[in-house]
């Protein structure tokens, strides 16, 4: 399936809202189709199963948090969140709860597309059995648990390896502070965020080209870190 022919599922009480995402997706080339409220969202997800959904968290019957939960126990492409609100807390929530991106109103288009378009083409193209992560000259063996940049293999302590390949299998996706720590740590130290700083830093000075202008390993601020 071509990206640009996918269908998108907008929910979101604004007309005006629905309306100006209709413009300018359609004027891409995806299929759209709206919902005003949660339960017509979860109606039509489930009965056409688009390829994204783009969800706002203030509905009218439900809190859009509420709703991505609902969806995350069965559906599983991109839902991509868009909201005014732009607090870390709902941002983090949203994003532990599944979402694969959280975007502020007002947005930018060409941005709103272009995450569309990663977070698709991801979906589309996942390989179960891949044992090799690629990325502009990283080159990570999932079997052979080896790392090279430019052909040449960077040593890693095991954490600084288990890391890297969570952002690996991850990629593009934003991974919160919390759900890091979890998966790398475990639950005691999901607050310590000045841990995984600590860490990320070493990491990045191992595979990046310039660590302080990192091209992998892309700061979130406040709220986590997205692999690219």
């Amino acid at each position: 399936m071509e990206t640009n022919k996918a269908q998108i599922l907008v929910v979101d009480d604004e007309p005006q809202i629905r309306k100006l995402l209709q413009i300018n997706l359609e004027s891409n080339d995806y299929k759209v189709i709206q919902a005003s409220n949660a339960k017509e969202g979860l109606a039509l997800s489930a009965s056409h199963l688009p390829d994204a959904v783009l969800l706002d968290i203030g509905l009218p019957d439900k809190s859009g948090h509420e709703l991505l939960k609902e969806l995350k126990t069965w559906y599983n492409k991109p839902v991509i969140i868009l909201s005014v609100i732009d607090n870390e807390e709902d941002i983090v929530k949203a994003l532990d709860n599944g979402a694969t991106d959280y975007l502020t109103k007002p947005f930018r288009t060409g941005e709103l597309l272009a995450r569309l378009r990663s977070a698709i083409r991801r979906s589309q193209n996942i390989e179960p059995n891949e044992v090799v992560v690629s990325s502009n000259g990283l080159e990570i063996d999932l079997v052979a648990r080896t790392v090279k940049k430019q052909g040449d293999i960077i040593k890693l302590t095991s954490t600084e390896y288990n890391l890297l390949t969570l952002f690996a299998k991850n990629e593009g996706k934003v991974l919160t502070h919390q759900y890091i720590l979890k998966e790398i740590w475990g639950y005691g130290y999901q607050t310590e965020t000045q841990y995984l700083r600590v860490f990320v830093g070493t990491l990045r000075k191992k595979i990046e080209d310039h660590p302080n202008h990192p091209e992998h390993i892309i700061t979130e601020s406040g709220v986590g870190y997205r692999f690219q």
